[in-house]
């Protein structure tokens, strides 16, 4: 996802939050909060299920799947907006971290930590 999709994204939710002038409920904690609902909610489908994958789902649940991905997505980039972090910088950044966390020529096929692999 490109910096200007999520930039779309962003400026549709603001419109969407400014028509119903609920701008005063999105405190950065009420945001992180709803963000984590609808997470929970997200993964309230896959309980009990072997792994998750598309043909376990069945058609009506991989929709309310992409619906509940969609209320995370919107959730967390009106509290990116509201905190004025550009989330395609963060992740960018992010990206380098992790990178140096799990070179991959060591952690290759493998899903520890990164303070589970051996030390030099």
């Amino acid at each position: 996802m490109s910096t200007n999709d999520l930039h779309a994204i962003r400026d549709t939710v603001r419109t969407f939050v400014t028509e119903r002038d609920w701008d005063q409920f999105h405190t950065p904690k009420n945001l992180a909060s709803a963000l984590s609902v609808e997470a929970a909610e997200l993964l309230e489908h896959f309980q009990w299920l072997h792994t998750g994958v598309r043909a376990e789902l069945g058609e009506q649940r991989h929709q309310e799947v992409a619906h509940e991905m969609a209320d995370v997505l919107v959730y967390l980039v009106r509290l990116a907006d509201k905190l004025d972090i550009d989330l395609g910088k963060a992740v960018e950044d992010k990206m380098v971290l992790n990178r140096a966390k799990y070179p991959a020529d060591i952690v290759r096929g493998d899903a520890r930590k990164y303070d589970q692999y051996p030390k030099d």
